[in-house]
């Protein structure tokens, strides 16, 4: 499952009345940041005027039988955390986002998520909180499941407005709020290769691998390991941000060019030591922090074949330096993805939910910035190697969520199946 608590943003403060299902169909991708694929969508409301409060966003479960227990969490989920930020919710605005089966019509898609939809309302009734729309978007239109009036919701759906010709979309703009594209394509930012060059990079991973145990054992530590990752990583991010910068897609394509398939597999299964991956981490600002996350996007679509879950740990470094530079929409993609491999995996869970309660990442910025002035006092345990004190960790939210409530699918769809005798070791966590 995918899910985002998201504190109330700059269109919000621009005092926007939305009075039809149709502007509120608009609005979504404004409310996100990005236009959103195969998702629940939830929004609280607040006070007579419907204020929008946290959002939530959920990748849609494949199987109906999930639906049930995954609209209570979701319920759930949205009321008490507005509530632990000030206040319960006086109604809740539902989307339904997904396009149609190959072959299908938005209508099918719509009447296929009908329940889901019921399920929704009737969870968050029994939580005292109403659902004053649920809206279901598919193939450019968009249906009401709450609206029985023909005239204004009619059967075939209504056509979603051109992109930028609507009240919120002038709004926006005014306000400097970006639509990112949409959600698969910030996915595909930080997916896997699918290119024939995987194989060369798979086989870099299973050399790689083959070569670091021995390293360890043999005259070796894994402090010393970490320190090689590092400076690795450190002349990765001095060549990437010494490249010319074009769009993204530009962007991503020389990033992959400048970085080779061994320096990509030694600080992929570097980053796995935890305490490595966190040393990683003080580079969330200032002039590194651009390269760092180009670097760590770069990296995560390194992790091929077997090699997937390794991409935990420069998905949840590419959230991390995200979010701590502002950059909320893309901070919850790369930390969704991270616990859709892994959703045990703790620095992603506590970052993704630290980022989802509205919380100032200059938290754990300053914890980051103290680790590494300890370890420059005298007698501290410097270098590359470990940290002088323990392991930072982002400030711990009240309640944590289910597992099933993280991002990525739920707990029945399970992790990523493990291919023994040729990984490296995760010890990170």
């Amino acid at each position: 499952m995918n899910k985002h608590h998201e504190p109330t943003g700059s269109a919000d403060r621009q005092q926007i009345t939305l009075r039809s299902p149709a502007e509120l169909a608009d609005a979504l991708p404004y409310l996100l940041g990005f236009h959103p694929t195969d998702s629940v969508v939830m929004v609280a409301l607040h006070g007579d005027q419907g204020r929008f409060g946290g959002r939530l966003r959920l990748g849609i479960p494949r199987s109906p039988q999930e639906w049930p227990p995954v609209a209570e969490q979701l319920a759930e989920c949205l009321i008490e955390g507005s509530a632990r930020r000030g206040s319960r919710p006086d109604g809740i605005v539902v989307f339904l986002c997904q396009d149609p089966a190959e072959g299908g019509t938005g209508r099918q898609a719509m009447e296929r998520l009908r329940p889901l939809a019921q399920g929704l309302r009737t969870a968050c009734g029994s939580l005292d909180v109403p659902v004053y729309e649920v809206l279901c978007i598919s193939d450019g239109r968009f249906w009401s499941y709450c609206c029985p009036d023909v005239r204004c919701c009619p059967p075939e759906g209504t056509g979603l407005a051109l992109p930028g010709t609507s009240v919120m979309a002038a709004a926006a703009t005014y306000a400097g709020v970006q639509v990112r594209g949409s959600l698969r394509e910030m996915e595909a930012r930080l997916s896997p290769w699918r290119t024939p060059a995987a194989v060369a990079q798979e086989r870099a991973l299973d050399e790689a691998g083959a070569a670091l145990v021995p390293k360890i054992l043999v005259g070796g530590s894994r402090e010393e390991v970490g320190a090689e990752t590092l400076r690795t990583a450190r002349t990765l991010m001095k060549r990437l941000g010494e490249a010319p910068r074009g769009g993204e897609t530009d962007t991503d394509a020389e990033d992959d060019r400048l970085i080779s398939h061994d320096e990509a597999a030694a600080v992929i299964l570097g980053l796995q030591d935890r305490e490595t991956r966190d040393r990683a981490a003080e580079w969330m600002e200032g002039s590194q922090a651009g390269p760092a996350l180009r670097l760590w996007r770069a990296l995560s679509r390194r992790c091929v074949g077997p090699y997937a879950e390794h991409a935990t740990a420069p998905l949840t470094l590419a959230g991390w330096v995200a979010w701590s530079t502002g950059d909320e929409p893309g901070a919850r993609v790369a930390l969704g993805l991270a616990l859709r491999l892994d959703p045990r995996y703790v620095f992603a869970q506590l970052l993704h939910q630290a980022c989802n309660e509205g919380l100032d990442p200059e938290t754990l910025r300053r914890c980051l910035r103290q680790e590494r002035a300890a370890r420059a006092l005298p007698g501290a345990r410097g270098g590359e190697g470990r940290s002088a004190s323990r392991a930072v960790r982002p400030p711990v939210p009240r309640k944590a969520l289910p597992p099933a409530a993280h991002p990525g699918g739920t707990a029945a769809r399970g992790r990523a199946p493990r291919r023994g005798g040729r990984r490296g070791s995760r010890s990170g966590r």
